[in-house]
């Protein structure tokens, strides 16, 4: 999909020229995300981001070519950052236990540090081109863990009677159901959840 020039340095971290009423586009989609959120990405139409933005729907389209560049951007959010949790150092270290312990943590800090754009990509059902494609990404994703599991049980790191491929959505479903209840504001930050998740998940499957 093509992008506005005036968007098309508009990825997610980069410095961009503020809005009206004095939002930068890294403002636009957070509060893009969150009305996603809230009253579903189909459901909301462009004049109701626009109204919730204060901008009218020329300005908004000035920063944005289409809602569904907005969603485009806020997926990409959330499976970049995620994905790089695989290319990091501490996922290829050590043995195979290890290295998934490492991409588990990985996942929760990502889910912590990002809760908005994960909370959107896991409520995306592929009614789209842009969710399928991130779904793709997604169980994409999934198999590079599943191939960790599958290595770890080779190396009696990991119980071998679940089944490598049911190992990984059990522990992700677990990982995913902290946008469910987890709250910035409260005792535990990415670190504490993280070491939570492990004992829990971890404990479950590890041979004794």
């Amino acid at each position: 999909m093509s992008a506005s020039s005036s968007e098309e340095s508009a990825g997610p971290a980069s410095t961009v020229r503020r809005g009206r009423p004095g939002y930068d586009q890294r403002q636009i989609l957070e509060i893009a995300v969150q009305v996603f959120i809230e009253q579903g990405y189909d459901a909301t139409s462009v004049s109701s981001l626009a109204d919730r933005l204060g901008l009218s729907k020329s300005a908004l389209y000035h920063h944005y070519a289409s809602k569904e560049r907005l969603l485009e951007l806020a997926l990409d959010e959330a499976m970049g950052a995620l994905e790089a949790v695989l290319l990091e150092p501490g996922a290829a270290a050590g043995s195979a236990g290890e290295q998934l312990e490492h991409v588990l943590r990985g996942a929760v800090r990502v889910l912590v540090d990002k809760l908005s754009y994960v909370t959107l990509l896991l409520r995306v059902r592929g009614n789209s081109d842009i969710e399928r494609a991130a779904l793709a990404r997604r169980r994409g994703f999934d198999d590079q863990v599943t191939q960790l599991v599958r290595a770890a049980q080779a190396e009696g790191t990991v119980r071998t009677d679940i089944g490598a491929a049911v190992a990984t959505r059990l522990l992700f479903g677990m990982v995913n159901s902290i946008v469910e209840w987890y709250r910035p504001s409260g005792p535990e930050g990415a670190t504490e959840l993280a070491d939570d998740v492990l004992t829990v998940a971890l404990d479950g499957l590890r041979t004794r």
